[in-house]
């Protein structure tokens, strides 16, 4: 998109996300059930946007603290998934970067935009209709089904 007035050319660009599959010593991962549109209700891997000029490690462990009260260990990268942020025509386009983690000793509490933080074994990972945003639903069949 341009500007003719200012001479300026504008580009529609992607907003940059973080999240994490956080996982414990039980192979259980933990989910964050969402306490604002859009998805509130659902369930949420743990993670958000970054903030401008943040490195994507350090959003990572920022939005986990924010939103789990405890310190994160980032662990593998697992990969780059695309989604909008709700379901309008004109909803904004996320870039999710995507890492495995751990959390340091502490006790959970959700905060931020969560609702509720819970441990889920790979056999009780909730149905796809109770998952926030679609790119998280495959993405946690996929780890549910590699043990």
């Amino acid at each position: 998109m341009s500007c003719p007035a200012c001479g300026s050319v504008y580009y529609a660009d992607s907003s940059p996300a973080v999240s994490a599959l956080v996982t414990d010593g039980d192979g259980r991962i933990l989910l964050a059930r969402r306490a604002r549109e859009p998805d509130a209700g659902l369930w949420d891997v743990p993670g958000g946007f970054l903030e401008e000029g943040e490195h994507p490690l350090d959003g990572l462990r920022r939005e986990l603290l924010e939103e789990t009260g405890v310190a994160a260990l980032p662990g593998d990268f697992l990969g780059v998934f695309m989604d909008t942020y709700g379901d309008e025509p004109d909803a904004n386009a996320v870039l999710n970067l995507v890492w495995e983690a751990r959390l340091a000793p502490g006790e959970l509490v959700p905060a931020d935009d969560v609702a509720e933080l819970r441990w889920f074994s790979r056999e009780a990972i909730p149905p796809d209709h109770e998952l926030a945003f679609r790119w998280i639903a495959p993405v946690l069949r996929s780890w549910g089904a590699d043990p």
